[in-house]
C-alpha cells in the first residue's frame, strides 16, 4: 500500500508534531540536529549538511552555536515563577548567561509579554544582538508582587556550525526542470509556525519518493531562518536559477 493511500496520514503527521514539539530548536545547535535526524528516520534520502560559524554568505555571517542547559526566575521566597524546563519559550533565544538579583522594576525591563493575548507566552529571539531576557504570559507578569527576584540562565555561545536538511528526488523521465520546496526548522514549541511546515513537507517528500513516475526533479530544503535560506542560496544560486 502506498503512503498516499494511508487514511491515517493526518494522525501520523500529528504524531510527528507531538514528538518534535518539545525539542528546543534555534538557529543552530542540538535541537536542529535532533529534529533533522528524526525527519531523516522518516525519509532516509534527507541529507544533513553543515556550514561553520563565521562563514560569510552574501553580506551575512553564520553565527556561533547557542546552547542552553537551564534557566529560571525565582521570587524572594525561592519559588520558581518561570522555568525553562517547563516551557522553552520562556527564554529569549540566544540569551547570554546571567546570574543576578533584580528589583521588580528592573525585571520587567527584561520580560516580554503579549498584552493583547494575556495568556500566551511570546517567542522572542536575539540572534544577532548580545542580550538576555525572559518571556511569560502578561497575566503572570501582572501577578508579580515581590520586591526582588533572582534570575539565572545557564547558556553559552561557541564557534560551531549551522545545520540544514536537503532532499533531492530525481525525475524518472530524465527531465531537467526542478520544483523547489523549502520550510523553516528553527522555532521551538509553536506547532502552527514551525512544525506544520516541516512535517507536511516531509510527508510530501515521502509520497513523492514512492511515486513510480515523476516528471520533475524535486528539491526540498529544511533550513533555519533567515540565515539558513541565505546559506542555501549562496551555495546553489546558479543551478536554482537555471532549473527551478
Amino acid at each position: 500500500m502506498s503512503f498516499i493511500d494511508n487514511k491515517k496520514i493526518g494522525n501520523l503527521i500529528f504524531s510527528w508534531c507531538e514528538d518534535l514539539f518539545p525539542v528546543n530548536r534555534s538557529l543552530t545547535g542540538n535541537g536542529v540536529r535532533e529534529t533533522l535526524k528524526y525527519l531523516q528516520g522518516i525519509v532516509p534520502e534527507l541529507k544533513i549538511k553543515s556550514v561553520p560559524s563565521g562563514t560569510k554568505v552574501f553580506d551575512w555571517i553564520v553565527p556561533d552555536e547557542w546552547e542552553i542547559k537551564t534557566a529560571w526566575i525565582k521570587d524572594s521566597t525561592g519559588r520558581k515563577i518561570v522555568d525553562f524546563k517547563n516551557n522553552n519559550l520562556h527564554v529569549v533565544a540566544y540569551s547570554h548567561a546571567v546570574d543576578e538579583k533584580l528589583s521588580l522594576r528592573k525585571l520587567k525591563d527584561r520580560v516580554f509579554t503579549l498584552p493583547d493575548q494575556p495568556d500566551a507566552i511570546p517567542y522572542v529571539t536575539s540572534y544577532y544582538e548580545d542580550r538576555w531576557g525572559f518571556c511569560m504570559s502578561h497575566n503572570q507578569l501582572m501577578d508579580l508582587d515581590c520586591d526582588e527576584y533572582f534570575v539565572f540562565i545557564d547558556s553559552h555561545k561557541f564557534p560551531g556550525e549551522l545545520n540544514y536538511g536537503e532532499i533531492i528526488i530525481p525525475s524518472t523521465m530524465e527531465y531537467s526542470e526542478e520544483i523547489f520546496l523549502s520550510t523553516y526548522i528553527c522555532h521551538p514549541s509553536m506547532a502552527n509556525n514551525e512544525l506544520s511546515g516541516p512535517t507536511v513537507a516531509i510527508a510530501l517528500a515521502k509520497w513523492l519518493s514512492e511515486l513510480s513516475v515523476r516528471k520533475f526533479n524535486y528539491r526540498l530544503v529544511l533550513v533555519p531562518e533567515t540565515i539558513g535560506a541565505l546559506v542555501y542560496l549562496h551555495k546553489h544560486l546558479n543551478p536554482l536559477q537555471k532549473k527551478c
